[in-house]
């Protein structure tokens, strides 16, 4: 889903228009607090969007930070075809950083995507085994086409924010080649200063937002960000894809190691 964002102390509102979908949905918000009737959960909250309606859910802007919203309507499967996105509270007075990303990351076992497509194929919950691993809902090497992907392209001396959401099961260590970063919030709340260091590397388990900043202080180049359960940077037998994107500095643009990598993208630019 899209990016949602407003500014502390504001009150948005989100439409969920099921007027032309076969299926009931709600949407959950994490992070912020709202109305009973705007929690998400349709056995609790009395509230559900069915096939052929509408609903506006209240989303206050009072608690700062990245969140995580969701279909918390048959939740196992919902979520699981891809009904999730990003909530952005920003302070007032928000400091911009000289580059900001945001990423999903999550595991797909695709036998349910299969099987609600029609293909004979039996799927569980129970039983469930990842074979897909993407980054904003995109596999390596699509992660890393400038425009379908999600490459983050600096320049030297940037400062970097990025946001991390695991919208999975599983945690995942994700990892950024030769650079250092401090986590300086996590699911809404901001990291002491005196309990940041610096690290390389960051498990984010299911459902949690973390938040990072440093500066692409590297020699100029193409660098890697990616799970470090290595299994998920695949696709299928193959290696390297799956929860895998990259550092771009633009001044390794111009060189014959990104046109290679790009041809390898998909991209015709």
């Amino acid at each position: 889903g899209p990016i949602i964002r407003g500014t502390e102390g504001t009150e948005m509102e989100g439409t969920l228009d099921n007027t032309d979908g076969r299926r009931p949905h709600t949407v959950h918000f994490h992070g912020v607090q709202k109305p009973w009737k705007d929690d998400g959960v349709p056995t609790t909250s009395g509230v559900t969007v069915n096939a052929g309606e509408k609903h506006t859910y209240t989303i206050p802007a009072n608690q700062v930070g990245t969140h995580f919203y969701h279909c918390h309507f048959q939740t196992h499967r919902h979520v699981d075809m891809g009904m999730y996105g990003i909530l952005r509270v920003d302070p007032k007075g928000y400091e911009e950083a000289d580059k900001e990303y945001f990423m999903t990351v999550k595991e797909w076992d695709s036998r349910l995507n299969r099987m609600m497509a029609g293909e004979n194929v039996s799927y569980s919950p129970r039983d469930r085994k990842p074979d897909v691993f993407t980054v904003n809902g995109k596999v390596a090497p699509r992660t890393l086409h400038p425009e379908d992907g999600s490459p983050m392209i600096v320049e030297q001396g940037d400062q970097v924010r990025l946001h991390w959401v695991n919208a999975g099961y599983d945690s995942h260590p994700l990892h950024i080649h030769n650079h250092r970063f401090t986590q300086i919030a996590k699911d809404g709340g901001t990291i002491p200063e005196a309990a940041r260091h610096e690290m390389d590397i960051c498990n984010v388990a299911p459902a949690e937002r973390h938040t990072i900043e440093f500066t692409a202080n590297a020699q100029p180049g193409i660098y890697l960000m990616h799970c470090h359960k290595v299994n998920h940077v695949m696709n299928g037998n193959a290696y390297p894809g799956g929860m895998l994107t990259g550092l771009v500095y633009k001044e390794a643009m111009d060189t014959d190691i990104f046109a290679n990598l790009m041809e390898y993208a998909g991209y015709e630019g």
